[in-house]
């Protein structure tokens, strides 16, 4: 057997963005030994990317909010597919979470009075983001390490996780290896907290980073576990396009928050002729004001920019390949119009957005005080991920919890903006705590080693590859997968589309069996790219597949051949999980019945 460094901790925890922080916090306050595995450095996880706000209902800016409406918020953005436990609990400690994390010292944008900043966002009723300007993540992360590195976590940093080991049905433990150098980690541990993030990278255009290539979705799916709502990914309206070497670089719906409003080639404000159904009790008003809300004697107002993402996204689309795009097959988002109605708006603008002024003024040499952007979709986040119990966050595998983007249930068929990093900190918080008392009433297991020496015979594969005369680059297979999952399982999708692309990527796994990476272990790219070439499948299968199951149109769902929503559809998640033949198996499965309390709650918002 290769030779390979042993480690052993109560409780591993892998990722180390909000999610991974916050569980590995919670399972050190035991008084357990938590061990943290990333695979980039620490503080660069993409939580730091989060720019908008979290979502909370604390009600400082308006005190009509409350867990009620945030809870209705969140079920009607993600079309009532969601797990309605875990959207309940989420509504109602969210609050608590935040004001948490100011304790541990985030230093939060305030009200004139001192209480904490929110702000408006897509599909929230009422100001609801507690933020730090545009760099609300980056806050977040600085507050959880500063926080966690004093609990005595031992953090493995530049480390990939390849496989999880298992004994009998139960995960106990954890084979990765040092990106730097190439050597091997094993670590033993009595539970496993998966905190991986999302499966961007699958997708040619994505805000996201090169982490993001699906490794908790594929490492749960591999070790037996089931994953739900594949089929719903979450292209984020604005992203920048131009130029092309930053193209799909987030630009965040906080701008939109502050007053920034979405118009074409024509310079008419499009999202005005499309107001959906879910809506239409919010009637609208006349083009500056927006939307008006009321309710008793007080009354709110929002631009129609701030309807959910999916929507917004769809809508730009349609304003692209009818011709009426800009430039740069995008359309404009502009804040610098504000100055028409606040005296120092370019002040007011660097203040409340200052990473944004600073990334265009760097990137496209835009100052975004005076001129529109120019943006356009986005791959952003996946609401699908591992299946998991919503009150502890265990997987279907025992052992096995999983928190932030890679679990899913939370979001439903589309995820309300801020909602991510609240769910960071209530479900980050909630696995920690479930995986630390998992690992007080069990033991370690037996590591078997005939698995541990094939999963490290499988990642040295590629050397030996490395002179075959059909050994391929798996550069050039990602970027196959990437252009075929873009165009055929991107914004709008239809049956033959669909029907190909898993076609294809089942060539795209005979192909990623040849690849091969020449050198050795150490400073190699090559052979990382190898290594993540089998999770991005996986991922994009269960992704299309479970697109081509679900025949009707929801949330970050949209098919040209099955335009409206279901009402079958409406009572069923998509599951997918490796069959006994060892191919993945897709079906679905109902929706368990809400209690009548929440039923309630929803009646009354509507």
């Amino acid at each position: 057997m290769t030779e390979i460094k042993k480690h052993q901790y109560d409780v591993l925890v892998v990722g180390a963005g909000g999610a991974g922080l916050r569980a590995a916090i919670e399972a050190s306050a035991s008084g357990l030994s938590v061990g943290m595995v990333c695979k980039s450095l620490l503080g660069k996880a993409h939580t730091v990317m989060a720019e908008g706000g979290v979502a909370a209902s604390l009600g400082y800016v308006d005190d009509r909010d409350d867990w009620k409406v945030h809870f209705a918020d969140t079920m009607r953005g993600g079309q009532y597919l969601n797990n309605w436990r875990m959207a309940e609990l989420h509504a109602r400690e969210a609050p608590e979470c935040v004001l948490e994390l100011e304790a541990w010292g985030a230093l939060f944008d305030r009200t004139q009075d001192g209480r904490i900043l929110q702000r408006n966002f897509g599909g929230h009723k009422y100001p609801r983001l507690a933020h730090v300007g545009d760099r609300t993540g980056l806050e977040m992360i600085r507050t959880l390490q500063d926080h966690g590195i004093h609990q005595g976590i031992k953090v493995h940093m530049e480390c990939t996780v390849i496989s999880l080991l298992k004994d009998g049905d139960r995960v106990v433990g954890a084979l990765g290896y040092e990106r730097e150098k190439g050597r091997f980690q094993l670590f033993e541990c009595r539970a496993i907290v998966l905190a991986t993030g999302g499966i961007g990278k699958a997708f040619k255009v994505t805000s996201n980073s090169w982490e993001y290539t699906g490794d908790g979705h594929a490492l749960a799916y591999e070790a037996g576990a089931e994953l739900t709502d594949m089929e719903f990914v979450q292209f984020h309206p604005t992203g920048m396009v131009w130029p092309p070497s930053v193209r799909g670089i987030l630009v965040t719906e906080g701008v939109r928050g502050e007053g920034g409003i979405l118009y074409n080639s024509e310079r008419r404000r499009f999202m005005f002729d499309d107001i959906p159904d879910l809506y239409k009790d919010q009637t609208a008003d006349n083009e500056e004001e927006g939307w008006r809300y009321t309710q008793g004697d007080k009354e709110a107002r929002r631009p129609p920019e701030l309807l959910t993402r999916d929507h917004v996204a769809r809508c730009i689309v349609r304003q692209i390949k009818e011709g009426r795009g800009s430039p740069h097959d995008g359309v404009y988002l502009d804040i610098a119009w504000i100055k028409e109605k606040l005296p120092k708006a370019a002040q007011h603008i660097q203040k409340k957005l200052p990473s944004m002024y600073h990334q265009f003024k760097e990137l496209a040499a835009i100052d975004i005080t005076q001129e529109a952007m120019e943006v356009g979709p986005t791959t952003h986040y996946a609401m699908g991920g591992i299946r998991v119990d919503p009150d502890s966050q265990m997987s279907t595998l025992p052992g096995l919890f999983a928190a932030g983007e890679c679990a899913a249930g939370l979001h439903g068929a589309n995820r309300l903006g801020g909602n991510s990093l609240s769910d960071l900190l209530v479900f980050g918080k909630r696995s920690g705590k479930h995986a630390a008392e998992f690992a007080k009433e069990n033991g370690f297991g037996q590591i078997n080693n005939d698995q541990v020496e094939e999963v490290t015979r499988q990642a040295l594969a590629p050397f030996e590859r490395a002179g075959s005369s059909d050994g391929e680059s798996p550069y050039q297979i990602q970027y196959d997968l990437q252009e075929m999952m873009q165009r055929q399982v991107g914004i709008v999708r239809n049956e033959e589309d669909l029907l190909d692309a898993v076609e294809e990527i089942g060539k795209l796994r005979e192909r990623a069996g040849k690849a091969a990476s020449p050198g050795n272990r150490e400073y190699n790219p090559g052979w990382h790219a190898a290594l993540d070439l089998p999770n991005l499948l996986t991922v994009s299968e269960a992704v299309a597949g479970s697109a081509v199951k679900r025949k009707e149109s929801r949330g970050a769902q949209a098919r040209e051949d099955f335009s409206e929503k279901d009402e079958a559809f409406s009572k069923v998640n998509v599951v997918s999980y490796k069959g006994s033949d060892g191919e993945m198996k897709i079906e679905s499965r109902e929706i368990p019945e809400m209690g009548a309390d929440l039923k309630q709650i929803i009646e009354e918002m509507k």
